[in-house]
């Protein structure tokens, strides 16, 4: 059996080089065929769906601006993703010295990294974001550089950040379509998640630190019920800036407006005409036409099963979700019933939308030592041909 699985691993290093490549999750948004007909205030805007990128509703939305504090969504997941949240340090004494909206730091003040994302989310402060970026790379533009590179990598390609907190800078701009993409990442984070839904909190810093309540800027957390962030934003030259998510039936929703006078009405109406649109769909494969080998067990293919999933797509886009199945050539014995073997990707224009796994119907054990070793051999070409 040891000279049968070198020769396994042998052919496998060959095989796979004829595999399939796993396609990425591209970080793009893709246009539905009908386009929405809602009037907005908003002088850019974008609605979206979280999970496949669906733009539903979209005006001016590659438009450079100013963003105001929803710059803030990328300060806070920096932050967090910098890691030891909850470790304790003095803020700088120079970087709360900030015009605008503060978490309300002083000289001195002993917080954490989590407690300044509450105060970057919640009431939006200044001095939380500029605390935060210094603490992290001892300088605003060293932040800076690590929000650009952040940015390229998530393929926000009309952003360029100077200031952590949203401060007019020369320089610094952003657009909706690359807002909804920063948020829809953001999100994953379930750290950030659990941050910006946040009516009110209980933060504890100070010298000495204790616990203090920090109120959301965002009115959408009390008068749209799904809402569960994201960030809103002023400045005079940005104007009111808003991003918000909405999760409503399993289907997500993430709409943006910039320099938006009626922004709050603007959300609620786009989110209800995106939940108005969007369904969730289930989704099966037939994979009773699928084979995998099980070498060295007494059965010679696994029976397999297709997990089902649920897509949120729109009526028109039913039809163009494909599918691309990521399966082994064999697998070795001593398997448990129900484990993962291999995986379906659900695609919509590009886009893996959904993953299904597909899973062992039974256990499979290894044949007795005696077992003809070339008949091993002799089927286990055969399976790969």
């Amino acid at each position: 059996m040891n000279i049968l699985k070198t020769l396994t691993l042998l052919l496998t290093a060959v095989i796979s080089a004829a595999v399939i490549a796993m396609p990425t999750t591209a970080q793009k948004l893709f246009y539905e065929e009908e386009r929405a007909d809602i009037s907005v205030s908003a002088s850019a805007a974008i609605l979206i769906e979280a999970d496949t990128g669906t733009v539903l509703y979209a005006r001016n939305e590659k438009e450079h601006r100013s963003i105001a504090s929803t710059t803030k969504i990328m300060t806070a997941l920096l932050t967090l993703e910098s890691g030891n949240p909850d470790e304790s340090f003095v803020v700088d004494s120079t970087a709360i010295l900030v015009e605008g909206t503060s978490m309300g730091l002083k000289e001195g003040d002993i917080v954490t990294r989590r407690a300044l994302c509450y105060g970057m989310l919640l009431p939006s402060g200044n001095d939380a974001a500029n605390a935060a970026a210094i603490n992290i790379s001892g300088s605003y533009s060293a932040f800076a550089e690590k929000m650009n590179n952040k940015a390229r990598a998530l393929g926000m390609e009309n952003s360029n950040f100077v200031t952590p907190s949203g401060l007019d800078a020369k320089g610094q701009y952003s657009c909706a379509y690359d807002l909804a993409l920063l948020a829809a990442y953001a999100l994953k984070n379930e750290d950030f998640r659990e941050i910006c839904c946040k009516k009110s909190a209980k933060v504890k810093f100070g010298n000495p630190p204790t616990e203090r309540w920090l109120n959301n800027s965002n009115k959408l957390l009390k008068s749209y019920p799904d809402c569960f962030g994201v960030k809103t934003g002023f400045t005079d030259n940005a104007g009111r800036t808003l991003v918000s998510a909405a999760s409503r039936n399993g289907v997500t929703l993430i709409a943006v407006t910039l320099s938006a006078p009626d922004d709050w009405n603007d959300h609620k109406k786009m989110l209800d005409y995106g939940f108005e649109k969007v369904r969730i769909q289930s989704a099966g494969y037939d994979i009773s036409s699928l084979t995998l080998p099980v070498i060295g067990s007494d059965k010679e293919n696994a029976e397999l099963i297709a997990k089902p999933v649920n897509l949120p797509i729109t009526k028109s886009q039913k039809n163009g979700v494909t599918t691309i199945v990521h399966l082994p050539k064999f697998i070795y014995p001593n398997v448990k019933k129900g484990e993962a073997v291999g995986e379906i990707h659900y695609i919509l224009n590009g886009r893996v939308i959904a993953v299904s796994e597909i899973v062992t119907a039974e256990e499979y054990e290894s044949k007795p030592q005696e077992v003809d070793f070339f008949t091993n051999i002799i089927r286990f070409i055969k399976n790969l041909f």
